[in-house]
């Protein structure tokens, strides 16, 4: 009986490949890949020919008895276009039914964003928690923010390039003002860590572009401002005007908590409820 080998393949850089790594794929019968003509670029990195054959999240299913079958006779190898397989990425489907049929399940580690992220942020990854991709629409990003919110530990996020100012948007609302890093292209020509509050990565990230990790301070308890002063009504009228009159997010929300005594955080979700206000 064969072995199925998760394994783990470099984030950005070809160079990253762990010998080991590189060992097996040359020696597996094929390899069950994400996207075929991503890892045939690796693979002739390599020099390696091996059979290829695409397993994503839209066929997976089918490609089951197929892999099974190679593994009654040969090794497999499962990979995605970047990072451990599973993580935010197909491939456990493929690894729950060959571990079911009784063949070995071995991994191979390799490189991780996540990790990689955390590691150029600064913050503290004692624990934290692997958010992945959040949710595209608003109302349920919100929600899934809220559900984080009070969470200590460091908070980790994917996310894609025309999704990324939403994001922060949402993060800032619902979050507050929290330090993070925003890490592009991780060990790519064009990698960027930046580190600093929310409102400054979204003055800095105007028209994002590329692959972004998200590491995100958690929360401190008793740090909320006191939510006094002028009603939220008030609030919010406020913030409709400055809105038809052209005020940037940041310098609203900043007149209006000086004036209100209302908590930025409180202050930037009338400031997203004033949108529909106004129309």
């Amino acid at each position: 009986m064969g072995t199925l080998y998760v394994v783990g393949t470099p984030i950005g850089n070809l160079e990253d490949i762990t010998l080991r790594a590189a060992r097996v794929l040359g020696e597996v019968s094929v390899v069950a890949a994400e996207d075929t003509r991503v890892t045939r670029r690796l693979l002739n990195h390599l020099g390696l020919r091996v059979g290829l054959v695409s397993c994503n999240a839209h066929n997976w299913a089918g490609r089951v008895s197929e892999l099974l079958q190679t593994l009654e006779t040969g090794d497999a190898a499962l990979v995605t276009d970047a990072g451990m397989p599973t993580v935010s990425d197909p491939g456990s489907g493929i690894v729950n039914a060959a571990a079911e049929a009784g063949y070995r399940v071995e991994v191979i580690p390799g490189p991780s964003a996540v990790t990689t992220a955390l590691a150029a942020s600064g913050m503290s990854a004692d624990a934290f928690l692997f958010v992945g991709f959040l949710p595209r629409r608003r109302r349920e990003r919100q929600k899934r923010l809220e559900e984080i919110s009070r969470i200590g530990n460091t908070l980790v996020f994917f996310e894609a390039p025309h999704r990324l100012r939403s994001s922060l948007d949402d993060m800032l609302g619902v979050l507050g003002d929290r330090h993070m890093a925003v890490c592009r292209e991780l060990t790519k020509l064009h990698e960027e860590v930046r580190r600093g509050p929310i409102t400054e990565m979204l003055e800095h990230f105007t028209s994002p572009r590329g692959e972004f990790v998200l590491v995100v301070a958690g929360a401190v308890a008793g740090n909320e401002q006191s939510e006094s002063g002028q009603s939220e009504d008030a609030a919010l009228q406020q913030l409709v005007q400055l809105r038809r009159s052209g005020a940037r997010a940041r310098d609203a929300v900043a007149e209006v908590v000086t004036g209100t005594g209302l908590s930025r955080k409180e202050v930037y979700r009338l400031w997203l409820e004033s949108r529909d206000a106004e129309s």
